[in-house]
């Protein structure tokens, strides 16, 4: 076919640069390693997952992250407040007061 060709010579077609190999001589390339590590994001939206799976996930790989000042304010309700040099709400106060109360008689439990 490419004799009939009048657009270029034939070393443009005819190059050699297709080559084809037996089955037995080609070059295999490495396999790829199967159930590689971290190979697949698991919030990749082409995923084929349901969203039952997805929802799995997020629970199995769901930790509390909290930043400094809330750690703190589940520590002691008043303390953002102070943090900031300001002085505590009412709201504030009472909830210190009930935890400190809860504290004291989960102590006096655990004593009796």
């Amino acid at each position: 076919m490419s004799g009939y060709s009048k657009v270029g010579t034939s070393g443009v077609y005819e190059a050699g640069d297709q080559r084809n190999y037996k089955a037995s001589e080609a070059p295999h390339p490495e396999r790829y390693e199967e159930g590689v590590e971290n190979s697949h994001l698991p919030n990749d939206s082409k995923d084929e997952r349901s969203i039952a799976n997805r929802l799995a996930n997020e629970e199995l790989n769901r930790k509390e992250q909290d930043d400094p000042e809330t750690a703190a304010l589940k520590k002691d309700p008043t303390l953002p407040a102070k943090l900031h040099g300001n002085e505590p709400s009412k709201g504030a106060k009472v909830d210190a007061s009930l935890q400190s109360e809860e504290e004291e008689y989960l102590r006096r439990k655990g004593k009796a």
